[in-house]
């Protein structure tokens, strides 16, 4: 009697788990698949848009570049076609948000390093200072690797024109001159088309967070 009992018993706990198992699967099936916005100038808050793109509503993509890195190596939208990416604005001297931002990116490059469809991309706004053996030193210090985080310098009206018209990130207006100024702690996620699907505070850890969960879920849009 008792091993029949053992048996029936044993029977209710399978049971119960595929019914587990079978109602975890049909409450999946029915949630919505997530998905990240498409931002244009015009969804964006005024002061950190350009004037001459926040009426466009449709189609923003990154402008094309070409930089340099910390090796000297020239980057273009072509290093980074057909990846993922996060970008930022820093300077090496920084003494007040960009080391925080930096730790947070290098962060970010841990949880990323063996993911080849994932970089970073940082682009200095000090270029005059921020020499190609200054960004190297940088690099080494801050523990960049190379094959996944590329730190760029040139031209100052190139980089302030991408900051302000491409990646919205900035509050200020300039020209890009030598007293033109802009400091920022957004962090831009970029899909593959070049289109912003995301901002984040740099600084912040809750940030942070949301941006590697974005990573996944606009990683896997790409599955669908």
């Amino acid at each position: 009697m008792g091993n029949f009992f053992g048996k029936f018993k044993l029977f209710g706990i399978v049971l119960l788990s595929l019914s587990a198992v079978i109602v975890y699967l049909f409450y999946n099936a029915l949630q919505p698949n997530k998905t990240l916005p498409v931002y244009q100038p015009s969804m964006v808050n005024p002061e950190l848009v350009d004037s001459t793109v926040h009426h466009v509503r449709k189609y923003h993509t990154i402008a094309d570049f070409s930089l340099t890195n910390q090796n000297g190596k020239t980057i273009t939208q072509a290093d980074y076609r057909d990846k993922i990416y996060v970008a930022d604005f820093f300077f090496t001297t920084c003494p007040t948000i960009c080391p925080i931002m930096t730790k947070n990116m290098a962060g970010i490059q841990e949880e990323i390093k063996g993911d080849k469809e994932i970089l970073l991309l940082s682009h200095s706004v000090t270029p005059q200072i921020d020499s190609v053996a200054q960004l190297k030193r940088y690099a080494l210090e801050k523990g960049v690797l190379d094959e996944k985080w590329n730190l760029v310098t040139g031209d100052k009206k190139q980089i302030y024109d991408l900051a302000r018209k491409s990646y919205l990130a900035v509050k200020t207006d300039g020209d890009g001159g030598p007293f033109d100024m802009i400091h920022t702690e957004n962090f831009i996620l970029v899909d593959k088309e070049r289109r912003i699907r995301g901002f984040y505070d740099g600084t912040d850890p809750e940030d942070i967070d949301k941006l590697l969960n974005d990573l996944r879920i606009l990683k896997d849009s790409y599955l669908e």
